[in-house]
């Protein structure tokens, strides 16, 4: 099979043994990546075919294996990464008889890279500690993109010690893995990213449908302002498929919602105001209705056609 994953040069460090809980589109690459860099690496997938499909790829070694339960892949990990879709799919894989923490060894580090509840991982952090294990908060940005690439931002809440351990080996598919701060900070820092992104994203949709309305040259028009004060990823990255007026990739607006739903749960706990991020939930509400669900952020531009008048 070949492999989706873009080659890239890693950086030297020690080979650990490592369990990574959920091959979904994010996950898949960054284990990936893990076994690229010479680390062994165990699998669970709570459907078999991706587990059985990574190995497949990535060259079986004595290390590399597909597991049947959480608790089993992660008995000989000095680390185990986890990305799955949510704080009740993350608890499943944890929690109970079978989950991870029943399995992992005194001292062991559980490296979370759901985007969840800074409520979760603060919840799961305490667990951690009354069973001598340590617990990091990793949710990451860069979407399907960063993780083939091995390029993702990786915002990281926990305990200094326990960062400096998995840090090196999240190297393996993060460009840059940052602490934060203590449990619980890194799912806060996320929110800030989507804060950010869904602003960012209803700004250019706007800007692009403004454009084509008056008749402007869209693609050069968005070349020429990515040279000034517009410029950001999303310009970039997302104006041009915008005017084009293509959506089936990247970062699903089911996924928007789902991250933008824990950021206005926040504010409602913290008290902080955030009409707009508000606002725009609702809008990808509209384009979840219209069957856009899977479609990338950027189709918050459907909703501004002339004939949405």
């Amino acid at each position: 099979m070949t492999s989706s994953i873009n080659p890239r040069d890693y950086e030297p460090t020690p080979a650990r043994r490592v369990a990574f809980l959920g091959l979904g589109v994010m996950g898949y690459p960054m284990a990936g990546h893990l076994a690229r860099a010479g680390h062994a690496v165990a699998v669970y997938n709570r459907t078999a075919s991706k587990k059985i499909a990574w190995c497949a790829e990535f060259t079986p070694t004595d290390g590399q294996k597909h597991t049947h339960t959480p608790r089993e892949t992660v008995q000989d990990a000095d680390i185990v990464f986890c990305c799955v879709g949510n704080d009740d799919d993350l608890r499943s894989v944890m929690l109970g008889p079978e989950g991870a923490f029943a399995g992992m060894k005194p001292g062991a580090i559980f490296v979370d890279h759901t985007t969840a509840s800074a409520a979760v991982a603060r919840e799961l952090y305490a667990l951690a500690a009354e069973r001598g294990l340590r617990f990091v908060d990793a949710p990451v940005s860069g979407g399907q993109s960063g993780a083939q690439n091995g390029q993702l931002t990786v915002m990281c809440g926990g305990d200094q010690d326990a960062f400096d351990a998995m840090r090196p080996v999240a190297l393996s598919f993060g460009r840059a893995v940052t602490r934060v701060g203590d449990s619980g900070a890194g799912q806060l820092a996320k929110m800030v990213n989507q804060i950010c992104i869904a602003g960012l994203v209803q700004g250019l949709s706007e800007a692009v449908a403004f454009g084509q309305q008056a008749g402007l040259d869209m693609p050069l028009v968005l070349e020429v302002i990515g040279k000034g004060a517009a410029q950001s990823w999303q310009l970039d990255n997302r104006g041009k498929t915008m005017a084009e007026g293509r959506f089936d990739f990247g970062f699903a607006v089911d996924w928007m919602r789902k991250d933008l739903g824990l950021v206005l749960d926040e504010a409602r706990r913290n008290g902080a105001r955030v009409p707009v991020t508000a606002l725009v939930d609702q809008f990808y509400a509209d384009v979840q209705s219209a069957g856009g669900g899977r479609w990338d952020t950027s189709s918050l531009i459907t909703r501004l056609a002339p004939d949405k008048k």
